[in-house]
């Protein structure tokens, strides 16, 4: 099974901002996202068990670079070239502007996406 990034369903879309996930893909969903600099999830995942991501990730980067704080307080940053995996407990900041794949299991994905759908309706 294959799908190119164009075909991939956009989900989010503003200035600099382009969000694409697709489900279906053996149990995970497969996501691109080009996002601007400053993009900061950590009050978009307020709510969950320690304000944190509880999917994990695994992704490439293809430009940019995202800082990457884990729940135990560890920081890491993921850049252009870098394969990763982002174990859950987890938020992030965009700290170059960035254009990456990740696939995630799509159970846990949604139960994150449904609390960051609230979130935002909250923040307005």
């Amino acid at each position: 099974m294959k799908i190119k990034k164009e075909d991939i369903t956009v989900t989010m879309q503003g200035p600099d901002t382009i969000m694409r996930a697709q489900e279906g893909m053996g149990g995970f969903t497969v996501s691109y996202h080009e996002l601007p600099k400053g993009t900061d999830f950590t009050p978009l995942l307020k709510g969950l068990a320690n304000d944190n991501c509880h999917s994990p990730h695994w992704g490439y980067v293809f430009n940019g670079a995202i800082r990457v704080i884990y729940h135990d307080g560890k920081e890491e940053r993921i850049e252009a070239g870098d394969a990763f995996y982002m174990p859950p407990g987890h938020t992030a900041i965009v700290e170059e502007d960035i254009k990456l794949f990740d696939f995630s299991p799509t159970k846990e994905l949604n139960e994150v996406l449904e609390n960051v759908g609230k979130r935002m309706a909250e923040l307005g």
